[in-house]
């Protein structure tokens, strides 16, 4: 592929200006982007500015992506579309996540931490001969600060009316020993129905004071908006929502919920227990899901008298979503969406086993969830609908929300 005449003019000025390595690594990010401007011309069906009949759509600004390479890390610019995605397939979806992995398991063997598996791991990752620590503080530096910028970066671009929260745990080693840690992630639908990872940490356990940190550190960097807080009902949790977010409506997770429920029925009746509740969740409006939770609970407190109570502590919360539009309920009754994403957390985190420090753990996690994140921005369809959020604007009528009230 030849050049084009200006990064070809710029490359000759860097020769004649003898710039020594940093002309090796200007270079490839010159090719790489060359590459890359004319893979997405041949997407788009016409170059910058250029006005064809074979046009498919156009470009929107761009976003930048760091690349490693044996010249170093170049700075590259991803171009972005106004409809449709484009990834470059010279680069690697997932190459921030297996830098992280790789650091983090690094970072193990060079501590002498690890064990034969993660040894057999260094071997099948191609460095068996060994990695030297600087070389590791290089990578894991790189990354932490990817990392910190996008839990630090400001979030008031939008208003996020939907905000789903949820914890996972990893094994940690800590003072010689090793502990089990809570990693918590936040995650928004946007004003427009699309989908961000708001933010994540790591703390001791779910209790109060950690979550109600959390929670406030989100709204320091600037989350407004927010109409409906979608989580499980873990005690810590719900008293820091009730703090931070005090009159907010609060949804219960149907499927914790459904966990609690059945956990109050013999094995032998629990099928014909779960297929009675979930018809609270398959009526047409609010008013017909409220009557039949009355009707499913009274069916079942015959039988399970345990039951009667907990379903009546529980209708505001678990119901919450009815106050929503109908096209919306499927998407905010539970944290499945957000179990997802701990479910592959805890598949990047097998590899590595037990991590070494806490600041491993958000190298991965952070990777992880940035990586995501990206996807979600140049996906093609939007988690909900532009129009259907409209809805949700102050002057449509919702009717009346359940607020945060602490539980079980």
């Amino acid at each position: 592929m030849a050049l084009s005449q200006s990064v070809a003019s710029e490359l000759l000025a860097a020769f004649r200006a003898g710039e020594g390595v940093d002309l090796i690594r200007e270079s490839v990010r010159m090719v790489m982007q060359e590459l890359i401007e004319t893979e997405a011309t041949e997407q788009i069906g016409a170059g910058p500015y250029e006005r064809t009949d074979t046009r498919t759509t156009q470009r929107n600004g761009s976003r930048p992506r760091l690349v490693s390479t044996q010249a170093g890390d170049v700075q590259l610019q991803i171009p972005k579309l106004r409809q449709g995605s484009f990834f470059p397939v010279i680069l690697e979806r997932r190459r921030r996540i297996d830098q992280a992995l790789y650091a983090v398991v690094m970072e193990a063997w060079v501590n002498g931490v690890s064990t034969r598996a993660v040894d057999d791991l260094v071997v099948a990752l191609g460095i068996g001969t060994g990695i030297s620590k600087s070389e590791v503080s290089r990578i894991c530096a790189g990354l932490d600060e990817q990392v910190t910028a996008f839990r630090t970066r400001p979030l008031h671009h939008t208003s996020f009316p939907y905000v789903f929260l949820d914890a996972t745990y990893l094994h940690v080693r800590r003072t010689g020993q090793v502990t089990s840690m809570a990693v918590v992630v936040a995650t928004g639908v946007t004003a427009s129905g699309g989908r961000e990872i708001l933010g994540i940490d790591v703390g001791d356990s779910e209790d109060e004071v950690f979550w109600r940190g959390f929670l406030r550190t989100l709204r320091e960097r600037g989350l407004s908006g927010v109409q409906l807080l979608i989580s499980d009902q873990h005690a810590g949790l719900v008293a820091a929502l009730d703090r931070q977010f005090q009159g907010v409506a609060h949804q219960r997770c149907r499927v914790h919920f459904a966990r609690n429920l059945l956990a109050l029925v013999p094995k032998s009746h629990k099928d014909m227990v779960a297929s009675v509740f979930r018809t609270a969740f398959a009526q047409p409006d609010p008013t017909a899901a409220a009557a039949v939770w009355d009707q499913v609970r009274d069916q079942l407190a015959q039988t399970f008298p345990k039951i009667g109570p907990l379903m009546d502590d529980a209708k505001a919360e678990v119901l919450a979503f009815t106050t929503f539009p109908r096209s919306h309920w499927a998407k905010i009754w539970s944290t499945n969406p957000i179990e997802r994403i701990n479910r592959e957390i805890k598949r990047r985190a097998r590899v590595v086993g037990i991590f070494p420090n806490e600041a491993s753990v958000i190298r991965l996690v952070g990777a992880v969830v940035n990586d995501l994140h990206d996807e979600w921005q140049v996906a093609e369809r939007r988690y909900l609908s532009e129009t259907s959020m409209a809805k949700l604007r102050p002057d449509s009528d919702t009717g009346p929300v359940a607020a945060i009230e602490t539980g079980n």
